[in-house]
């Protein structure tokens, strides 16, 4: 029952999502499709179904999702993000394809206040593409640079993806997963920047010759305000003054208090910020809800436990398992959004993971990561159609150069997954997690 269960759930998924089904409406369907081959009877489930969704979507760390969003929202039209850039382009100028690293900088210092790689792509392209256009770069080089910067941004906390990890996984410490995203995140961006730079010399880039009316010392203090949003959001969850969902009501009013003194946006641009912010967490809400579906029914035919035993039979080695739950994700990840993805898989890979002696926050950072590596990635990846929209380019010219950052990025997965003091070494330090190594 169990092989038939699997094939009905995850072959009716797949025929559905290629057909052009919503990805929340598809799970919806698998699951219905699945328990009724399973036998189930229509009315208990039918009940239950509907219990498991209210209960998917009552809690209160999910709030933290739409303030995130929204921060990243204002973040992007405040002008904070224009700060930011002149700051990193002052780090970084004495670089060949400086504009490039900029990118990277750039986009670290906004993932690490806003929390979105999608937010990230788009304030990032729509500021820097024209830049990059009028010295001469190539813009479908400028687009990949910026795709594949953006999953820095789902990593350096705060994070929203890590959030919904944690409560899809049970509870796990959003402030260790905070802690841990900082070295992986700034791995991330510093293997992409290496290939940029050297993509950047082999075409014959310069470095900067933009010269600014401001004195450094002024770009770097226009810019703390917006930096001050990393202190005070992080500051207050380890010094235990609010949740992570309270911190993203506090970036929401920091960040709202700065554009309204930046002067950059207006009632229109607010609400328009606002009814963005609603659709899309009235997306991931969904999403979250029809998952809840899958995941009562995964559990009920058995299906983890069979995965689970069907891996563990190929071999008990880690690393191997590891090596396949990583190119699973990476294939997969170029099929589903990240957050149907985390909802789905978590409960699937995380058993597996820990019965390895693989710590809960270990695995979500490289879940996070691989599926993060997926978002630039044809024919779902959110970041890439966001990126080639903005610079106005086609996914085929984008393609050759995303290739080598991409397989950069993938060395940065396998880093984080085989050498777990990288992503733990902080949260052990702060005595968040019992080891930085297996258990």
């Amino acid at each position: 029952m169990v092989v038939q269960s699997i094939i009905v759930m995850f072959g009716s998924f797949a025929i559905l999502l290629f057909a052009g089904v919503p990805i929340s409406a598809g799970i919806g369907i698998a699951s219905i499709a699945t328990a009724f081959a399973a036998g189930m009877d229509p009315a208990v489930f039918a009940l239950t179904a509907a219990q498991r969704c209210f209960s998917g979507l009552d809690s209160f760390s999910l709030l933290a999702l739409p303030f995130f969003s929204l921060g990243g929202n204002i973040m992007n039209k405040g002008g904070i993000a224009k700060r930011i850039i002149r700051l990193a382009r002052l780090f970084v100028g004495w670089i060949p394809g400086y504009l490039a690293a900029t990118n990277v900088l750039a986009s670290m210092f906004f993932g690490a206040v806003s929390g979105s790689s999608v937010a990230a792509t788009s304030a990032m392209g729509s500021i820097l593409g024209p830049l990059e256009n009028d010295e001469g770069y190539d813009p479908n080089y400028s687009a990949a640079v910026n795709i594949c910067a953006a999953p820095t941004g789902i990593l350096i906390p705060p994070s929203g993806p890590l959030i919904l990890y944690s409560i899809t996984a049970g509870g796990v410490s959003v402030t260790a997963l905070f802690m841990g995203g900082y070295l992986t995140g700034i791995l991330l961006g510093v293997c992409v920047a290496a290939m940029g730079i050297i993509l950047a010399v082999r075409m014959g880039y310069s470095k900067s010759t933009v010269k600014e009316e401001d004195p450094a010392w002024k770009i770097f203090v226009d810019a703390i305000p917006s930096l001050l949003a990393v202190v005070i959001v992080m500051g207050g969850i380890l010094g235990g003054a609010f949740t992570a969902t309270e911190a993203g009501v506090v970036m929401c009013l920091y960040c709202g208090v700065l554009a309204a003194l930046y002067r950059e946006m207006n009632f229109k641009t607010l609400y328009d910020l606002l009814a963005d912010t609603m659709k899309s967490s009235a997306t991931i809400l969904f999403l979250i809800a029809s998952s809840s579906i899958m995941s009562y029914v995964m559990s009920y035919t058995g299906i983890p436990e069979a995965i689970s035993a069907g891996l563990m039979s190929i071999s008990s080695n880690r690393y191997v398992l590891l090596l396949i739950m990583n190119v699973f994700l990476l294939v997969m990840g170029m099929f589903l959004d990240l957050t149907p993805a985390v909802l789905i898989f978590t409960p699937i890979f995380l058993p597996i993971a820990t019965s390895i002696g693989m710590s809960p926050v270990h695995f979500g950072l490289m879940l996070i990561l691989n599926l993060g590596i997926g978002s630039v990635t044809p024919p779902v990846g959110s970041c890439l159609f966001v990126g080639c929209g903005i610079s106005h380019v086609k996914i085929e010219g984008v393609t050759k150069y995303i290739v080598p950052i991409f397989c950069c990025m993938v060395v940065a997965l396998l880093l984080v997954t085989f050498i777990p003091a990288i992503p733990l070494c902080v949260p052990y330090a702060l005595h968040l997690v019992e080891s930085m190594w297996w258990t």
